[in-house]
């Protein structure tokens, strides 16, 4: 299937590793240019030099500071410079889920909740609101933000409030946007391989004094196809409904955990 994202100019935020760095990489395999984001610039020239090598397309390294208006804004700005537009943004900038101990009700700091919720949430909004007036203009694009499964389940209260906020803010975005042309999805990942991963599970299987092998199988037995998704595999999803293909899908939310819980939702 031909994507039509050649020549598309695209933002992703948290780009330089994980879920982020696999969807610049397949954004820039479908032929678009693509500036990547977040806040150490070394990681992110790297992952610009390899996917640049690998796709013969631009990718340009953008500090950023999500949690930081201003930091937005010029970023956006240098965005829209550089690559001559910006068609796509997706926002995947926040602090990483599932590789350290959830606290209870009672160790939720006041900083640790303000933290979270301003880079994720209000990060995205930040970022979307940067980038609105430039796909009015442009009379198109696709506003994507990788969320995750805590929005449908307990067990991480400010995993859950975020990414539930992140799906309400998809849904009027969609709504405000959608008759400008710019359409609006969020995208839940469930437990996901990335470069992260063995380090998460080497520490895991210290602490219980189990074999690795025993964490990786019940990570991968977490849903229904007894697999862990892998980055790429959400790279997949999201480079689809960056694309003009996708339009029927908006202000809606992707489960993408390979069917994760019982519960049906409809």
């Amino acid at each position: 299937m031909d994507l039509q994202l050649q020549g598309k100019k695209a933002i992703v935020t948290g780009g330089s590793r994980g879920i982020g760095k696999a969807i610049a990489w397949e954004l820039a395999r479908e032929g678009c240019d693509v500036a990547i984001c977040a806040r150490s610039f070394d990681p992110l020239q790297a992952t610009a030099d390899e996917v640049a090598a690998d796709t013969n397309q631009n990718i340009y390294p953008i500090e950023c500071d999500t949690s930081d208006t201003e930091s937005v804004n010029n970023m956006v700005a240098r965005a829209n410079f550089q690559l001559g537009g910006v068609d796509i943004l997706v926002n995947n900038a926040a602090r990483p889920g599932g590789q350290a101990a959830v606290p209870g009700i009672e160790g939720i700091t006041d900083d640790y909740f303000n933290e979270d919720i301003n880079t994720k949430v209000l990060g995205y909004l930040r970022c979307a609101r940067a980038v609105a007036p430039i796909m009015k203009e442009r009379g198109w694009g696709r506003i994507i933000s990788i969320s995750g499964l805590a929005a449908r389940s307990s067990g991480t209260a400010v995993g859950s409030m975020r990414n539930v906020a992140v799906s309400a803010l998809t849904k009027n975005l969609a709504d405000e946007l959608g008759p400008f042309g710019i359409n609006s999805v969020v995208i839940h990942p469930g437990g996901t391989r990335t470069e992260a991963t063995p380090a998460v599970a080497a520490a895991r299987a210290e602490a219980r004094g189990v074999p690795v092998e025993t964490i990786l199988e019940e990570m991968a037995s977490a849903n229904s196809v007894r697999k862990l998704i892998d980055a790429a595999e959400i790279a997949y999803i999201a480079t689809f409904v960056a694309s003009p293909k996708a339009v029927a899908i908006n202000g809606d939310a992707i489960a993408a955990g390979g069917g994760v819980g019982t519960a049906i939702h409809y």
